[in-house]
């Protein structure tokens, strides 16, 4: 009787893990559709990739620090011909 159990339990723990296993594999299998689902949605709405974002905003601050110094300079020369006239 021993043995005939064992053997149940045996076959019962190789059935749950080879269970698990596919299960693993179907979870894998649906992440990937999910994400190149997700991918394709995106690039139809045409969003922007973070790295382009990062790109553009760095090179907005660059523009705007360089209209406040020309801002500053200019003021600089209208004070100036302001004064001579």
């Amino acid at each position: 009787m021993t043995q005939t159990n064992n053997r149940i339990l045996d076959d019962l723990a190789k059935l749950m893990t080879d269970a698990a296993g596919a299960a693993q594999g179907v979870r894998r299998e649906v992440q990937g559709v999910m994400k190149s689902q997700v991918e394709k949605m995106l690039a139809d709405v045409d969003v922007v990739r973070r790295e382009e974002f990062e790109a553009v905003k760095a090179m907005a601050e660059k523009a705007r620090a360089e209209n406040e110094r020309l801002a500053a300079r200019l003021a600089e020369m209208e004070a100036r011909l302001a004064g001579k006239a």
